[in-house]
């Protein structure tokens, strides 16, 4: 145990240090030299899951020195403030998680926030991140953006988080499970128009690394079959130049359709897709003339 720590800036502080520590999203040779160091010296590694931490150290051929603890979601809060402790008594605490940043939308924030209100030096060891590769891979705007996490899980809290998304100009990044995918990208068409462009990014810097760009409509179709692995997901932001349709005119364009020998209901489909709004507000106003 240490009993002192010196600081970049050359004063000595008693307490410990905190190491969030960016791990590989994918190969382990994506980790820096920093961090091989770092998982070798440090006095307390918390984990997210300790097994595949173990692994990690296997294949970057290092020894961990110092002991290890587990440090997930259902012990964040209480581990965190044993961790607190122990970096009170002088020890470097690196928290490491199962791929990318401790606390984006990982264990890491309760500690980060408990030691900073501790006066206790806080470090990142920076690494891949799911979130700025895809990004960069999107092909969409790049220059703002904001990162939103895993969409809610419930229907209704869902459509109203991507409702008050809807007039978001920035590009947003999202996490979600692959056998959420479909109903996500399904929602994500109704609240944004199945014609908004997005990418979804799979196993990213693995070997079957895919990325599949489209409108969301289509994106929601194509994530019917068996989608795997860990997806993030990039859509677009609103066009603020993009003039939303009348309704009503959209209404004629069914009737006219209708009197040329299209079926009402493929005319909905039709004119709505094109519209790029939900073909089931168009079929609400169509039944409401």
């Amino acid at each position: 145990m240490t009993s002192a720590c010196i600081g970049e800036d050359g004063y000595v502080n008693d307490n410990g240090r905190l190491v969030l520590a960016g791990a590989p999203i994918g190969r382990a040779d994506d980790a820096s030299a920093r961090l091989r160091e770092a998982l070798s010296t440090a006095d307390v590694v918390a984990a997210e899951d300790t097994r595949r931490l173990r692994r990690l150290v296997s294949d970057l051929g290092i020894t961990l020195s110092g002991r290890v603890v587990s440090y997930y979601d259902a012990n964040e809060a209480a581990r965190a403030k044993e961790l607190l402790g122990a970096l009170q008594d002088g020890d470097t605490v690196l928290v490491i998680t199962d791929a990318g940043m401790p606390g984006v939308s990982d264990p890491g924030y309760r500690l980060t926030h408990l030691a900073v209100e501790a006066g206790i030096p806080v470090t990142a060891l920076p690494g891949p991140s799911a979130v700025t590769t895809a990004l960069a891979i999107s092909g969409l705007p790049s220059d703002r953006f904001c990162f939103e996490g895993f969409p809610p899980r419930k229907p209704g809290e869902r459509a109203r988080r991507l409702a008050a998304l809807a007039d978001e100009e920035r590009t947003m990044v999202f996490f979600e499970a692959p056998h959420r995918l479909q109903v996500c990208l399904t929602a994500m068409a109704e609240a944004f128009g199945p014609e908004r462009p997005g990418a979804v990014c799979r196993e990213l810097s693995k070997t079957y690394e895919e990325v599949r760009r489209g409108p969301l409509g289509e994106l929601a179709e194509w994530a019917g079959g068996d989608v795997r692995g860990e997806i993030t997901l990039v859509v677009a932001g609103h066009d603020p130049a993009t003039v939303e349709p009348d309704i009503d005119d959209l209404v004629d364009e069914v009737a006219r359709r209708e009197v040329a020998g299209v079926s009402r209901k493929q005319a909905i489909v039709d004119v709505a897709k094109s519209a790029g709004i939900p073909k089931r507000e168009l079929y609400d106003a169509v039944h409401r003339s």
